[in-house]
């Protein structure tokens, strides 16, 4: 390969001699601090252009398969109620289902985390998927008087689709940086509402179809055939970090921490602390909400009929309905939150005279209580109301999923980058653990506890009402502990530049020819890279 010459400089730019001008690195887009001079551009262009293409296609692929993953988890939802008759289950046993499956992902989420950043990711999606696409299959040909069997086979899928949700986002983080990342990582989340949605949708239309709620299941594993043949032919493993460095985004030498000491210094980080709990309580209410609410509202239709059951078709159209209203929702809220959060911490338009850095965390309490009254509206008029309900349910999924980025922006705001993987992860155990993967079981046990006897449609629906309450209590809690978040912020960041800074200073002692406005600069872009995703 040809090396690019540097170019004269004036007495104003000598800092740049000790800077030779290099290709646009492998795994970043063609930014303009990319850019290659004219006389390199008969050698680079085609290179650069193809790494451009070929990084998209690997994010539409991670996007489409982490839709699918979302949609697998809720196509058993779509069709609950008939998975219910088949096996003879109550609604403890059936929110039973969703627990199993979180607990497996919780369990080998740490354990894909630890393969993830050793050995290469790629197989690791392979083997992942294999796992989760025979899983899907087997758990659909479970006889009726098996049902722990139909359980274990739930609870293996969660293990496949941990090996790719874990790992997705640092394969995404390799290839890009800066706000590119940032825009990226918010496409791939993304896929979180429009693959919930789908999965109601889909499931209980093919169950309509079919006759059949196996089939309603098994479309996610046939899907899942086509999404390995993807990863296996046209997904490379990148260079883990190589993007960053390139553009001079990590530093030359890092202190080596132990994870004793990583895990004492997340625990004295008072925001991170509260805003993953308060995450955790959000997670409650949503995973709950979208688990129980589409057979809340068909036993409400049985109940208004005065009669034992509905028909497969409105099954169907009430699951339509609530996956359009959770797509929707949930896209258009992860947009408005990101949007507001961003335009508040910078103080542009009319937060120009209110500008805070609080701004992640009372974005996060605010969305939180909004959910609080449009939940209550929404559950005490699904019998008599429809349509309100419905409104409030949509007001409800579009407040709940402002946290989605906006909490991730929190959590970089005030952990250093050697800690931050360590913070994910634990965040994301304790929201699943204490978060949707216990809160279907739990509110199945109140709802049974509370009919008793009573198997009727107007009794079914009555105590599921009944213990919706708890989400409303939990997401109370939510706007408490993002509120605390917001006071404690303003500390944690201080400490955060803190340490930013002198590791700074220790890599520029240990290389003192480097220029000090290119590290200027790039201090720069890191304390303001949290904000800028769109």
């Amino acid at each position: 390969m040809v090396r690019n010459k540097v170019a004269p400089v004036e007495d104003g730019a000598k800092v740049q001699q000790f800077t030779e001008v290099q290709p646009p690195p492998p795994y970043s887009m063609d930014s303009p601090e990319n850019r290659t001079p004219s006389n390199s551009q008969s050698t680079t262009g085609s290179t650069s252009e193809f790494q451009g293409c070929w990084t998209i296609v690997v994010v539409s692929i991670l996007f489409i398969i982490n839709l699918l993953n979302y949609m697998d988890r809720y196509t058993i939802a779509g069709v609950l109620d008939d998975v219910q008759k088949y096996y003879d289950i109550s609604d403890a046993w059936a929110g039973l289902i969703q627990t199993t499956f979180m607990v497996f992902f919780i369990i080998f989420s740490p354990i894909c985390g630890f393969l993830g950043d050793r050995y290469n990711r790629k197989w690791i999606f392979v083997v992942g998927i294999a796992i989760w696409v025979s899983a899907v299959f087997a758990s659909t040909f479970i006889p009726s008087d098996k049902f722990w069997l139909f359980l274990l086979f739930r609870g293996i899928v969660g293990i496949g689709e941990a090996s790719y949700a874990i790992i997705s986002p640092t394969v995404i983080a390799d290839m890009f940086t800066g706000v590119l990342r940032s825009r990226m990582l918010m496409v791939f989340y993304f896929a979180i509402p429009f693959g919930c949605g789908l999965g109601f949708v889909v499931g209980s239309a093919v169950d309509s179809w079919t006759g059949q709620w196996q089939w309603g299941v098994r479309v996610t594993g046939v899907l899942g055939l086509v999404c390995l043949g993807l990863i296996i032919f046209f997904v490379r493993e990148p260079e883990r970090g190589k993007a960053e460095r390139e553009k001079g985004e990590i530093a030359a030498s890092t202190e080596a921490t132990s994870y004793l000491d990583d895990m004492k210094d997340l625990l004295s980080n008072a925001t991170y602390v509260t805003s993953s709990l308060g995450y955790t309580a959000t997670v409650f209410m949503v995973g709950t909400l979208a688990w129980w609410a589409p057979i809340t509202i068909q036993y409400a239709e049985a109940a208004r009929r005065n009669v034992t059951d509905i028909s497969k078709g409105e099954k169907a159209q009430i699951n339509l309905v609530f996956g359009a209203i959770t797509c929707v929702g949930g896209v258009l809220g992860v947009a408005v939150g990101t949007v507001i959060s961003n335009m508040w911490s910078r103080g542009v338009g009319p937060f120009k005279c209110i500008q805070t850095i609080r701004a992640d965390a009372l974005i996060c309490a605010i969305g939180a209580a909004i959910c609080i009254p449009t939940l209550v509206l929404a559950i005490q008029n699904i019998e008599d109301n429809m349509n309100f309900a419905w409104v409030m349910l949509f007001i409800c999924i579009v407040a709940s999923s402002f946290n989605w980025a906006t909490n991730v922006d929190l959590l970089l705001s005030v952990v250093v980058p050697q800690r931050r993987s360590s913070a994910s992860s634990w965040q994301i155990l304790i929201s699943h653990m204490f978060g949707d993967a216990s809160g279907p079981y739990i509110l199945g046990l109140i709802s049974d506890a509370i009919r008793g006897n009573d198997d009727t449609a107007q009794g079914h629906y009555k105590s599921l009402v009944t213990s919706f309450w708890l989400c409303v209590g939990t997401l109370v809690l939510s706007v408490i502990l993002f509120g605390i978040s917001a006071v404690t912020i303003t500390k944690d960041r201080a400490r955060f530049n803190e340490i930013m800074l002198a590791q700074k200073g220790s890599d520029d002692s240990s290389a003192v020819s480097l220029p000090t406005i290119t590290e200027a600069t790039k201090t720069e872009d890191e304390d303001n890279s949290h904000v800028q995703h769109l």
